[in-house]
């Protein structure tokens, strides 16, 4: 696909839209702001993050199959590398990390090849069966079952759930013809899974601050409450049912039933996450996105959204 075409694609309108949200958002923001509000500046940073996403995800999208799935390596590392900055290592865990570290370019390698059948079996098997050994190499039994299983956590997290979202990417061979352009059905699968993903989130957000009084698991995140869950169930079914028909081969029916799946999922995808900081005693995971914390803060939802996204898009279309 021609730069033009892709432009002018689907996939390329739906970022110009996009876009143009984010551009009305920051124009209501900062009249926010001069106004004085006090939430405006919080409201700035965020909305600051989500331009650095939308352009990640726009030159993802842009550079080709390969590219996007080099930047979504990247991600994976730096999710990783935060992730091992949050859990107690011990000495003896260097070459372990080491191991850890060298499983992302093979992991998306693998990913790029389209050897599916070995990329979904490489981390939930053969990195289980890699980490522990790299352990007894060094000889350290102190601590060895909690280095190892919170170490290859952090692998089918970081790395192998997020790598579902690259994968969605090698799905291009097959395309429908739409004017004079083809749809490349891996870039909208990709584009589709981020959009639904982080409109659940901020569905669920703004659902719970408006209607929010039941809390589901105070214990874990206090501000998550049943309203907000199921407005953001709602309110992703019924984005899912308008867009996915738009750009995916999926019928409307079944793009409501996976963006309800989706809400659910992310949900519990966030929760998890919030477990994690409520263990580690943090409130966030890290400071590199303004308004929004770490890479982990910001792919919490994805880690769950992305394996089920994938892997039913892949069952029942391809």
């Amino acid at each position: 696909m021609t730069i033009a075409g892709y432009a002018f694609s689907p996939v390329g309108t739906t970022l110009v839209v996009l876009g143009a949200v984010l551009g009305v958002a920051t124009v209501l923001i900062g009249a926010m702001r001069a106004a004085g509000k006090p939430q405006a500046g919080e409201l700035m940073a965020r909305i600051g993050t989500w331009w650095v996403l939308f352009a990640f995800v726009a030159i993802a999208l842009a550079i080709g199959r390969t590219g996007g799935i080099v930047l979504l390596a990247l991600v994976s590392f730096l999710a990783l590398k935060e992730y091992f900055s949050l859990i107690p290592t011990r000495r003896a865990d260097r070459l372990v990390l080491l191991v850890a570290y060298l499983a992302i370019p093979i992991q998306y390698v693998l990913i790029d090849h389209g050897q599916y059948g070995i990329f979904i079996v490489f981390i939930p098997v053969y990195m289980l069966m890699a980490v522990p050994a790299a352990m007894v190499i060094r000889g350290e039994t102190d601590g060895f079952l909690r280095a190892t299983a919170t170490i290859h956590w952090g692998l089918m997290a970081c790395v192998f759930a997020v790598g579902h979202a690259a994968a969605l990417l090698t799905i291009d061979d097959k395309s429908v013809s739409n004017g004079e352009f083809d749809v490349r059905y891996g870039a909208a699968l990709f584009l589709v899974l981020l959009i639904l993903t982080g409109l659940n989130d901020v569905a669920q957000y703004v659902s719970g601050k408006l209607f929010g009084q039941t809390r589901i698991s105070p214990t874990v995140s206090p501000n998550k409450t049943r309203e907000g869950f199921i407005g953001g169930v709602i309110v992703t079914a019924v984005a899912s049912a308008i867009l996915a028909p738009l750009l995916t081969p999926f019928s409307i029916g079944f793009a409501a039933a996976i963006g309800a799946a989706l809400a659910i999922v992310g949900f519990f995808g966030d929760l998890t996450l919030s477990a994690l900081k409520r263990d580690l005693g943090i409130k966030d995971t890290g400071t590199m996105l303004p308004g929004h914390g770490g890479i982990l803060d910001r792919i919490d939802s994805l880690v769950f959204t992305a394996p089920l996204f994938f892997h039913l898009t892949r069952y029942f279309y391809f």
